[in-house]
């Protein structure tokens, strides 16, 4: 038998045979209320704004860590690759400096009290990581 053919304005299933217009999520009826999309775009802008904001600051602060492990990197390096006669004490403080060759070594004499080209003031940690300290003079002040 042929099926007589509902028009297109009533919603019917013909697999389950009955109106289903009641169950749809969205309007059926040409009477029924419009279906407007929210304008999305000002929130998007808005997030996608924070997020920007979050991730730069995020970079910011990993690059910052990454310079300060670089740096510390190329300190541990210029004082192990320098010369010295005794074996580092850990928490001790030490002052690198250059020879006449511009090589440089690791003395236990304070910058005041020589004259040699001052490179920098070192401590030696747990880890065995040198750490540089801002100035010597500045560390005994406290």
């Amino acid at each position: 038998m042929c099926a007589k053919k509902k028009p297109d304005n009533v919603v019917y299933d013909s697999d389950e045979q009955k109106y289903t217009a009641s169950l749809k999520p969205y309007a059926t009826d040409v009477g029924a209320p419009v279906i407007t999309t929210s304008d999305t775009v000002a929130w998007k802008n808005r997030n996608i704004h924070a997020v920007n904001k979050q991730i730069s600051a995020k970079y910011l602060e990993l690059k910052a860590e990454y310079d300060a492990m670089i740096a510390q990197f190329e300190y541990n390096n210029l004082v192990y690759s320098a010369k010295f006669n005794f074996e580092p004490v850990i928490g001790n403080t030490y002052h690198l400096y250059r020879n006449k060759n511009q090589e440089p070594f690791l003395s236990v004499i304070a910058p005041r009290e020589c004259n040699f080209d001052y490179i920098g003031t070192f401590k030696l940690n747990a880890d065995k990581m040198w750490e540089r300290l801002e100035t010597f003079e500045s560390q005994n002040e406290d």
